[in-house]
């Protein structure tokens, strides 16, 4: 009889390291996450929805890439290195102490002679360089380092057979039979091949360095340590330099906006714009249970929030990139997808590994997302809102765009008194969810502001007349005999989506149903504080088993809490939730509130954007209470 993994993470048993533990990194085209031990255990190449070729976070046995001391798993610390997505690792040996550097390099363009052939958005400065490499320096003393490299490629289906170039010893190629994918490890150390491993053992002493590089396409590696560190370099001023672009308040929180920034960045697919949920599929929302999702597709939904925290932190280039991404499927589908691949694909089709064990043992696995079938009626509000505030930020409504917006709002109008499986996407009968109606209100609002800034007066009138009847049918069927928002119209079930009834203006936060609603959820949709998107017990969404409390609707929370006035309780919430933060400063998708366990797709970008959104409220909360109360002049 196997153990239950759950109850084996929870004694220290687990050979899978935390969901928290793993360290994120990301040259905007591919993402990696790295384990304390020094193990990559998740890299997907050339894309980041591409099939793995190093999958240990769901497997042990499906790929790993480990470089650091022999014998020791246990770093002394792991820090990013100052504005940057380069990961330095501490080791402190019985004989002598290392510093391990783990980054996907980025450097110049190099598209010279020919054009890319996946780049829709303008070519910037910079471009992936397609390596992931990793340095070792001794700092004092004297310790054994070893490298273990083994690759299996398809999901962990297909192990690699390692061969020589013509650099002797410092270069193998990892091949596999109905594999177009050919990795090459350049090293200063001396490779050997074991059935599908490469391996190598060095005695690093005071101030030796070593390098190695992981490559995947004609692009050169480095092939010195001196030319390993010259690329380092760039790439840490390339990050420190895009970091400098933006605009942080002079906050005691400013750490979290930056490492929020630069996750958000590194989960955009940058040549096309596309903005990913999640580095992962199948992380579980409950240890050992079945709701494993693949993230690694663009939702539709997050471009609102997407778009005012990029806007907000003074990202205008990402922001525009990721609404032309947008801009793009909705100029190209008659009828707007739920969610789409990273270069618009519209089929996600979903499948299950079942030769994966799953991470600590939660199956089933899955890659590709059947959600990208459901009706999701708030996708025309999410659309609408997002060419909202882009305009805002231009004052002009580019032609293009027009006739997509026109498109859109008429779909809303179409479909708005249709049930959905609203924003979660429940996998249970379709309901009128209050949020969606909300949204669809939100489509149309957006619009006829859009459609009067363009003078098209009767259309307008039009527009606002049905967005009307929607905030009048919302308030009439969507609210409680207590007054308060509910989840759908035939249930008084709360649901945590009911928090962005004022964040998206639909009421003003003077409203008492508005007030009604954020505090009932705060304190009858929490566990230990911390927000639940709905209650299982009380919700068919086709799944058995209970989750976590999802980050984000906490972070709504803060912020809603902040727009009815309740600023202590949302410090003091926003506080809390801020302390769940990885020793890293990331985020999955939920945290059990009382171990603080992080649980689901790692790293989490609507969690991302949400945190920047509440604390953001928070600064200009504080800063109006100070203006209010200093003294005059």
């Amino acid at each position: 009889m196997t153990a239950d993994p759950s109850v084996n993470a929870l004694h220290g048993s687990s050979p899978f390291p935390p969901i928290a533990e793993y360290a994120f990194l990301s040259d905007c085209e591919a993402t990696a996450l790295i384990a304390p031990s020094g193990n990559v255990e998740w890299l997907c190449l050339p894309r980041m929805d591409s099939p793995s070729v190093f999958a240990a976070i769901l497997d042990r046995g499906a790929g790993g890439f480990r470089f650091g001391p022999a014998d020791m798993r246990v770093p002394a610390a792991r820090r990013y290195l100052p504005g940057t997505m380069i990961l330095e690792t501490s080791w402190g040996t019985p004989t002598g102490w290392i510093i391990v550097r783990d980054l996907l390099l980025v450097g110049p363009w190099h598209h010279h002679e020919e054009l890319s052939h996946t780049h829709r958005r303008a070519p910037t400065d910079y471009d992936a360089s397609h390596v992931l490499l990793r340095t070792a320096r001794c700092v004092s003393g004297e310790a054994q380092v070893t490298l273990g490299c083994e690759p299996m490629f398809d999901y962990g289906r297909i192990p690699a057979r390692w061969s020589y170039t013509d650099r002797g010893y410092h270069q193998g190629v990892a091949r596999a039979a109905g594999q177009s994918l050919e990795l090459r490890l350049t090293t200063d150390l001396r490779l050997g091949f074991e059935a599908g491993r490469a391996t190598a053992r060095t005695l690093l002493k005071e101030g030796d360095t070593r390098f190695c590089a992981l490559s995947w396409t004609v692009h050169e590696p480095p092939y010195t340590f001196a030319e390993a560190y010259e690329r380092l370099v760039w790439t840490a001023h390339h990050w420190q330099h895009w970091l400098a672009r933006g605009n942080f308040p002079d906050h005691h929180w400013r750490s979290y906006l930056e490492r929020s920034a630069l996750t958000l960045k590194g989960l955009t697919f940058a040549p096309t714009g596309a903005l990913i949920a999640a580095a992962t599929t199948s992380l579980p929302e409950t240890p050992g249970g079945s709701r494993n999702w693949d993230y690694r597709y663009s939702w539709i939904r997050d471009s609102t929030l997407a778009l005012w925290g990029l806007y907000t932190l003074g990202f205008d280039w990402e922001a525009d990139d990721f609404f032309w991404f947008i801009a793009d499927v909705a100029e190209r589908d008659e009828e707007l997808q739920v969610m789409y691949g990273v270069d618009g694909e519209r089929e996600l089709t979903e499948h299950v590994l079942d030769h994966l064990h799953g991470y600590e043992g939660a199956r089933p696995v899955r890659i590709g997302n059947n959600a990208y079938q459901h009706r999701q009626n708030d996708v025309w509000g999410a659309v609408l809102d997002s060419f909202y505030i882009h305009t805002r930020s231009r004052d002009r409504l580019d032609e293009r765009i027009w006739p997509i917006l026109k498109r859109q709002v008429e779909s809303a109008i179409r479909h708005w008194q249709e049930p959905d499986r609203g924003i979660w996407e429940v996998r249970g009968e379709p309901r009128h969810f209050t949020s969606s109606k909300i949204m669809c209100w939100v489509a149309i609002d957006r619009g006829t502001r859009l459609a009067l800034l363009r003078e098209e007066f009767e259309l307008a009138t039009r527009w606002q007349a049905i967005a009307d009847e929607i905030h009048a049918d919302v308030c009439a069927n969507g609210v409680s005999e207590r007054g308060v928002f509910k989840q759908h119209y035939d249930t008084d079930a709360l649901d945590a989506s009911l928090l962005l009834v004022s964040l998206v203006h639909f009421l003003p936060p003077s409203d008492p149903r508005v007030r009604a609603t954020v505090l009932a959820i705060a304190d009858e949709l929490t566990a230990d504080d911390l927000v639940l998107r709905y209650r299982t017990e009380c919700t068919d969404d086709g799944m058995s088993g209970e989750e976590g409390t999802f980050t984000i609707c906490s972070f709504w929370l803060v912020s809603a809490l902040v727009d009815i006035g309740e600023y202590t309780r949302a410090r003091r919430l926003c506080e809390r939730v801020l302390s769940f933060a990885s020793a890293l400063g990331l985020y999955a998708e939920e945290i059990d509130p009382v171990t603080g366990r992080h649980l689901g797709n790692f790293p989490q970008a609507f969690t991302h954007l949400a945190l920047i959104n509440a604390v953001i409220h928070i600064i200009r909360a504080e800063r109006e209470q100070f203006t209010a109360t200093a003294w005059p002049t």
